[in-house]
């Protein structure tokens, strides 16, 4: 068996990122194909975007429980006051929790003055 043969059947060992030898050849590899492009794709050359300052719909809630809350101490207490509530923990599970705070607490509020009260003064 000739060296020919022998290495048309053995498949050459891999060359885990080593510059490839070429002794048989003097020529000189460009380096362009050496080069590692997986830099391209890095978050640093990708488009930056911001983020969007959309309009929270929590907002609408916490506002709304808020508002809800005052009308509840001049006209139907129970009713307001308990969707006061109600809106003051939608405002917070959206993530408006001062507005669904200051809600629920003047909810809450308006249904002991209604309950404990102003049944007094009556």
């Amino acid at each position: 068996m000739n060296d020919n043969d022998k290495d048309k059947r053995i498949q050459d060992m891999p060359n885990h990122g080593q510059r490839p030898q070429h002794e048989h050849t003097n020529e000189q590899l460009d380096s362009k194909r050496m080069e590692e492009f997986s830099t391209e794709l890095t978050d640093a050359n990708l488009l930056e975007f911001e983020d969007e300052k959309s309009f929270n719909p929590g907002t609408i809630y916490g506002w709304g429980s808020i508002i809800l809350a005052i009308i509840s101490f001049f006209t139907w207490p129970v009713i307001l006051g308990a969707a006061s509530i109600v809106f003051g923990f939608v405002a917070r599970s959206r993530g408006t929790n001062i507005l669904g705070i200051i809600g629920i607490i003047a909810g809450a509020l308006s249904l002991i003055s209604a309950f404990f009260i102003i049944p007094f003064f009556s």
